[in-house]
């Protein structure tokens, strides 16, 4: 097995050794092991060893906030921003999709937030709820089409109170799809992986 194929096979480990962390970072295994005895990356010690282990999103998170970076290990996720400001809202669609191992989800509760987020996290979809307290739905889809950077990006609309014509608008502003709250999750998942492929 080459270079290339054994960074392939560590990067889809759930569970990676330190070691193994420290391949697919590129530092040191010794710098690895002092940011888990640190605390700066977390996991866990093998019951009846001193040997640690790292879970794959633990180490995402953790490259991510020291800028390294993480295309080899997180591209065969999904990644989802949701954006509400209700944080129950957020709560229950956040724990729906992380049941999905496939998805990497991210919430934001202002369009500010999510202008942020958006820059830094790369969203493939945007879980948009339609009336943010500083922005509407139409100017986050405005924005985001008109950016080169993030022509990928994916727009779901989610709203309880939204009549057809407001619809019409948000799909001709660049949302992708529309989801009426309240919802089944089976539905929601569909629509995200319709249009993934769309």
């Amino acid at each position: 097995m080459d270079d290339k194929e054994r960074l392939r096979h560590l990067s889809g480990k759930q569970v990676l050794t330190t070691g193994e962390a420290a391949e697919l970072c590129n530092v040191s295994q010794q710098t690895i092991i002092r940011c888990f005895d640190n605390g700066r990356l977390t996991g866990f010690r093998v019951p009846g060893s001193r040997f640690r282990r790292i879970p794959r999103t633990e180490l995402i998170r953790f490259m991510k906030a020291n800028e390294i970076p993480v295309d080899l290990l997180d591209g065969d996720l999904t990644r989802i921003l949701v954006v509400d400001d209700d944080p129950s809202i957020i709560r229950i669609i956040g724990e729906m999709l992380e049941r999905e191992e496939r998805f990497e989800v991210r919430t934001a509760s202002t369009g500010y937030d999510a202008g942020m987020l958006t820059r830094e996290f790369r969203p493939n979809i945007i879980l948009l709820d339609y009336m943010l307290p500083d922005v509407n739905g139409n100017v986050v889809c405005e924005r985001i089409k008109a950016d080169p950077d993030l022509a990928d990006t994916r727009v779901v609309i989610i709203s309880g109170v939204v009549r057809q014509e407001e619809i019409d608008q948000l799909m001709a502003s660049g949302a992708d799809a529309f989801i009426p709250k309240p919802f089944q999750v089976e539905a929601l998942i569909e629509c995200i992986d319709g249009v993934l492929t769309a």
